[in-house]
């Protein structure tokens, strides 16, 4: 059987190569899926001219039609996004307009092309919000066609009101470790299940 594959698109509002705790976490999320043998890549969306529209091509340059071709030879989406003022940064809502445009894209059995692929989330920030972006990414990324697992979402906040961030840690906590484990080990049963049973057409 084939390896899985998965890419993870990192949202942070930070170009490389700045540290970025997003894609500390992300990374994490990526080494723990590497454990169960998935191949994985990571791009860090903020570093390629991904243009806004919600179209599969906005043209004129537009970047996101190299990144939609990761995102469809893989197996897994892993996507990353800071919490700011609240809410996912602009790159993480600009990823699911992109997305968006899956929405009338099918198989030759009429099937989303996303009705394959998994879907898990990662949130970080020193600020509260993990919990409202995860269910949003949640909502969004299944109306897409992705199928969400079992505790497939990963976050972490600092201490309200405390400045300091992911990256600032001297190691990971555990329960975000546990987490990390949990999500990695669903994913791959998931995706694994949906690459031998796929959905029925009709």
């Amino acid at each position: 059987m084939t390896a899985l594959r998965a890419v993870a698109l990192t949202c942070s509002l930070k170009p490389s190569p700045a540290p970025s705790s997003t894609e500390l976490l992300a990374g994490q999320v990526l080494d723990e899926l590497r454990g169960h043998g998935v191949e994985c890549e990571s791009i860090r969306v903020v570093d390629h001219d991904v243009r806004p529209g919600v179209e599969k091509d906005m043209g004129d340059g537009d970047a996101w039609p190299s990144i939609r071709e990761k995102v469809l030879g893989a197996d897994i989406l892993v996507l990353a996004s800071p919490t700011w003022v609240g809410h996912m940064s602009s790159v993480a809502q600009r990823v699911l307009e992109r997305l968006d445009a899956e929405l009338s894209e099918t198989d030759d059995e009429g099937r989303p092309l996303m009705f394959g692929k998994v879907a898990v989330t990662a949130v970080v920030g020193n600020e509260d919000g993990a919990h409202k972006i995860t269910a949003d990414l949640f909502q969004a990324l299944n109306d897409t066609g992705f199928t969400i697992p079992a505790q497939g979402g990963t976050y972490w906040n600092g201490e309200a009101m405390t400045p300091g961030d992911y990256n600032d840690l001297d190691d990971t906590p555990d329960a975000v470790a546990s987490t990390n484990a949990t999500l990695a080990r669903n994913a791959t049963h998931l995706a694994t299940l949906l690459t031998t049973t796929p959905y029925p057409a009709k």
